[in-house]
């Protein structure tokens, strides 16, 4: 029996009432067993505890008493069984180390607990921190970006609400006049902002329902709908709308609840004057802000692009691997060499090989390797491979010394290991040929047949790490197929591919991918950073125009008498124009002169984490303030034009 997720039940069955039904499930070779469904799990994204995919929630939990059937191996030797421990209450995960080493120990052999490190790691965080706690940075940058997002809108409404108090004044004036008391003119104007965020909280409920999809493409993860939540989920947006209302309107409300009655009659703005520092200090946060992530978007570009741009150390054009049934036997691995053999007479392909990896980040296991006649215990980490002897040619890596494996099962016991692994084992690369060496617990003794360059297998987060190459005449483990396709009609070769596909393996999906998808999904986090960082650039730039525009608004309100004066003694349009320019673009140099140096830090350490890096240069910061400052300089000029070409004569006229 099995137990299976919702989703499977759904979407085989189409209902999730299925208990007591079967499913019919096929082994690595190809044949097929049913099995019972005796439970269905509600899906959840901490079902799954391997993968964080959109597809999580496809999954079917078979017992170990099936694992046989799969042609898995679950003795205590092996190493990659994840397993769930249940803790009694008052136990630590701490308490537990030592007894779980020392049952591992009393139940293999040396050579794997002394290269096995026991970790408990709770569930309900593991999703967080598996694969370098990826999940965990993308929470914490997406969370980093709309707390700066909202710190710009509250900025925004508070600079927007004092620039158009003029239209109010009155309005204040004879409210005073007529016996309003402070507090009650605060009480509105707090009631008043607090009302206009909780309609913003309903249109941004309504928003996030349409812009749902476009969200889960930036965080790779299906988000749920509103009508999904935990009803106590409800009450959330509400009373943090209501607090970011009063800690919005509490500055407004003070500085309109603070003008002197005959003042407010009259019209004037003496008030609002002596704190216009304030609001340009405000309007520099949010250039600040706004440059800050402008300038971390050219440089998560730029590095995204780096990863796609540089010399991997092999070549990943015209290269298509499909996953292949499986049958881990001597009569298995030629059966599939045959295939193999079958599928490189055709014209559209310039060669194929089967592995058990291909250069996407997953490879088969990492093995300890020690060089023959030394202390088994002074071992090297190593990435093991497996493949046959074309893997070499269809991905065009170089072989430095030595040669590639010749085929026709004459490579036994033979290995080639990379430039890495031959620095750590003390060789230089000519020196590593014809050397032996050994995996601990496995008596054979394996020697080196060729040496070749360092490709990255995985991410550019790490250094290139060893790597050992077995032949998989000899291992007897296979996964894909890999095509290098000939140039030209890439669709029509891939059709070609397919129907040649179906008549020598019938029955077998071919769900291929290109290399370059593959690596799109190896450095998925980092695109998806890229697309969040663009998106916040655009809102932050969008924020930052708004708050301009209301500052401008109070600046032009303040002194229209001042340019009607400038009008009659003579100054022009575009003199007027210049004169707030100058007030704003002063506000922008010292904002970008506050963001740039933290910019630099913030993307540093960023990209500390990888292995390989560009270099920030000076680009990004001149493209993010001059951006910054020309849009900004339209705006002004599109703000100002229609007070500078008013008639002088209104704006003179007396009270």
């Amino acid at each position: 029996s099995v137990v299976i997720t919702e989703a499977i039940a759904k979407k085989y069955f189409g209902k999730e009432d299925v208990v007591g039904q079967t499913i019919t499930i096929a082994s690595f070779s190809g044949s097929q067993h049913d099995f019972m469904i005796s439970g269905v799990l509600k899906d959840h994204p901490q079902n799954s505890v391997t993968t964080l995919t959109a597809d999580n929630n496809n999954q079917v939990f078979v017992p170990y008493s099936a694992m046989t059937y799969f042609g898995r191996d679950i003795s205590w030797n092996n190493r990659f069984i994840a397993n769930y421990v249940e803790l009694k209450e008052g136990v630590s995960p701490k308490q537990l180390e030592k007894p779980m080493q020392q049952l591992v120990k009393d139940n293999t052999g040396p050579s794997v607990s002394s290269n096995l490190i026991n970790q408990l790691v709770p569930l309900k965080e593991y999703y967080l921190s598996m694969f370098g706690g990826v999940v965990q940075k993308m929470i914490n940058a997406l969370s980093v970006i709309a707390l700066f997002i909202l710190l710009m809108a509250l900025v925004n409404f508070i600079n927007m609400t004092v620039s158009r108090s003029a239209t109010r004044l009155k309005e204040i004036g004879i409210r005073k006049v007529l016996g309003g008391m402070k507090k009650q003119l605060m009480l509105q104007f707090l009631t008043e902002s607090t009302t206009l965020v909780l309609i913003a909280t309903v249109f941004a409920i309504v928003i996030y329902a349409f812009t749902l999809n476009s969200f889960s493409n930036i965080i790779g993860k299906d988000l749920p709908s509103f009508t999904e939540f935990p009803l106590w989920f409800y009450a959330l947006p509400f009373a943090f709308a209501v607090i970011v209302g009063l800690i919005a309107g509490i500055y407004p409300a003070f500085v309109l609840s603070s003008f002197k009655s005959v003042d407010s009659l009259k019209g004037k703005l003496k008030t609002v004057n002596e704190k216009i520092w304030l609001r340009k200090s405000l309007v520099g946060f949010q250039f600040g802000i706004a440059a800050i992530a402008l300038i971390g978007a050219i440089i998560v570009s730029q590095q995204v692009n780096y990863f796609f741009g540089k010399d991997l150390g092999y070549n990943k054009d015209y290269v298509v691997s499909a996953q292949v049934p499986r049958d881990w036997t001597q009569p298995g691995v030629m059966k599939m060499e045959t295939i193999r053999r079958q599928f490189e007479n055709m014209p559209q392909l310039s060669s194929v090989s089967l592995s058990y990896e291909v250069p996407d980040g997953n490879n088969g296991a990492d093995v300890p390797l020690y060089k023959q006649g030394t202390d088994s215990t002074a071992t090297i980490a190593a990435q093991l491979l497996q493949s046959d002897e074309n893997f070499a040619g269809v991905y065009q890596i170089p072989v430095k010394a030595g040669s590639f494996f010749n085929g026709n099962r004459m490579d036994s016991g033979k290995v080639i290991i990379n430039e890495a692994a031959a620095n750590a084992l003390g060789w230089q690369t000519d020196e590593a040929i014809n050397k032996q060496v050994r995996i601990p617990g496995d008596p054979t003794v394996f020697t080196v047949k060729g040496v070749m360059s360092d490709f990255h297998f995985g991410s550019m987060q790490q250094q290139v790490a060893p790597i050992i190459v077995m032949n998989v005449d000899f291992s007897l483990y296979y996964r894909y197929l890999s095509f290098k396709l000939k140039p030209g009609n890439i669709s029509a070769n891939i059709d070609a591919l397919q129907r040649q596909w179906n008549i020598l393996m019938p029955g077998a999906p071919f769900e291929y991918q290109f290399m370059d998808d593959r690596l799109k999904t190896l450095y998925k986090t980092e695109l998806q950073l890229q697309q969040a960082a663009y998106t916040a650039s655009i809102l932050a730039l969008i924020i930052v125009l708004l708050g301009v525009v209301g500052l401008i608004a109070l600046s032009t309100q303040k002194r229209i008498k001042e340019i009607g004066i400038r009008k009659v003694l003579g100054s022009s349009v575009s003199g007027i124009i210049a004169l707030f320019m100058k007030e704003f673009l002063v506000v922008i140099f010292i904002a970008a002169i506050i963001a740039c140096p933290l910019a630099y830090i913030i993307m540093k350490s960023w990209l500390d984490g990888y292995a390989y890096k560009i270099s920030i240069n000076i680009l990004p910061f001149v493209i993010s303030v001059l951006a910054l400052a020309i849009v900004t300089a339209v705006l002004i000029a599109m703000q100002t034009a229609k007070a500078a070409t008013a008639n002088p004569i209104n704006a003179l006229r007396t009270e």
